[in-house]
């Protein structure tokens, strides 16, 4: 497959055809906002205490592809671990954990328009609204001697400042915001905390076993956590906010240690992980986790488009220029692409 690299400034002049030329005219109202408008976003964590971290850019139909766009619009190196992306009204903000900040770019042209500091190893944002924010902070390593709680830090978007500082379990990871409470999953910590948005307190320790990661919405408004450390095997635990947060509890087999990522289709009916080096897929309605693998290959990252329905894996190692890989939900592969050093999650727009 022949790949275009551009930059936004040509993308008239290149695109060519109907869609694109008429997006290209003096119609304002039609005009594209960006070249990035659009697209399939993939996080590239990099080497740590290394300044390599990136984010790779692919359009939907796969003619433009760009392995390093921070550092292509920018000009200068994103930084030291970047852990996750997350669109808000026109910007994105990119937590870079061991860089201690959350870059915040443009959402059609990727520019830099600022950077919130303060924090410590930020993880996972969610926000409330255009203004207001939330995101994971580890505050330290534990194999770096730390021993002390993590917490979430409350961002003012409008500013790009951090306005307080919510005290959780140990090693906060995903996040999930529904109904007015935030819902945090402290991985060492074997809880999620839920925190009152109004007043920024905590109301509630939900205890869902060992080493809970992420976080989804169903279409019925159940909240499902991924967990599963290194002791005990792991599980999908279902919580039910309408039922005083009732725990359902579906367990992998013993042997399958390691949880890895969740995502959850368009349609919000059908879960997707990995756990043990394997990828899986789980009807939200489904009486027992699956026994059988979807995808028999180990998962840095997963990320499922809403728009396509087309689940995405990123695979590699530590050292050298991973992959982005695109399968349909049946587990057929059907291409991949050259991305940099550790992807660990997709954003789609």
């Amino acid at each position: 497959m022949k790949l275009t690299y551009f930059k936004k400034s040509f993308l008239c002049v290149l695109a060519g055809g109907t869609l694109l030329t008429t997006s290209c005219d003096s119609n304002e109202d039609n005009a594209p906002k960006g070249a990035y408008e659009h697209g399939v976003f993939i996080t590239n964590e990099g080497q740590f205490t290394h300044t390599n971290a990136e984010v790779s850019y692919l359009s939907r139909d796969t003619t433009t592809f760009i392995p390093e766009l921070f550092k292509q619009v920018n000009n200068r190196p994103l930084g030291d671990a970047a852990q996750s992306m997350t669109f808000i009204g026109d910007k994105a903000y990119i937590a870079v954990n061991n860089s201690e900040k959350i870059e915040v770019v443009d959402a059609y042209t990727f520019a830099s328009t600022g950077v919130i500091n303060g924090l410590k190893i930020p993880r996972y944002m969610a926000a409330l609204n255009t203004t207001k924010a939330y995101v994971t902070e580890h505050v330290g390593y534990p194999y770096l001697g730390y021993t002390g709680t993590g917490r979430v830090a409350v961002l003012d978007l409008t500013t790009n400042t951090v306005t307080k500082t919510i005290n959780v379990g140990l090693q906060p990871e995903g996040l999930l915001l529904h109904n007015g409470l935030l819902y945090v999953a402290n991985s060492d910590d074997n809880t999620i905390s839920v925190i009152n948005t109004t007043t920024d307190a905590v109301v509630a320790s939900l205890p869902v076993g060992e080493a809970p990661k992420h976080l989804v919405l169903d279409a019925s408004n159940k909240i499902w956590v991924l967990r599963g450390g290194y002791s005990a095997p792991g599980a999908l635990v279902k919580i039910d906010p309408a039922n005083n947060h009732a725990l359902t509890t579906y367990g992998f087999a013993p042997g399958e240690l390691g949880a890895g990522q969740l995502t959850i289709n368009g349609a919000k009916n059908t879960l997707y992980y990995s756990y043990g080096g394997k990828v899986y897929a789980m009807s939200t309605s489904a009486t027992a986790a699956p026994g059988t693998a979807l995808i028999n290959r180990n998962a840095y990252g997963l990320g499922l488009d809403p728009e396509t329905n087309l689940l995405y894996l990123g695979v590699g190692g530590y050292n050298s220029n991973g992959w982005a890989v695109r399968y349909q939900t049946s587990g057929a592969v059907i291409d991949s692409f050259q991305v940099r050093i550790l992807p660990n999650g997709f954003s789609f727009r």
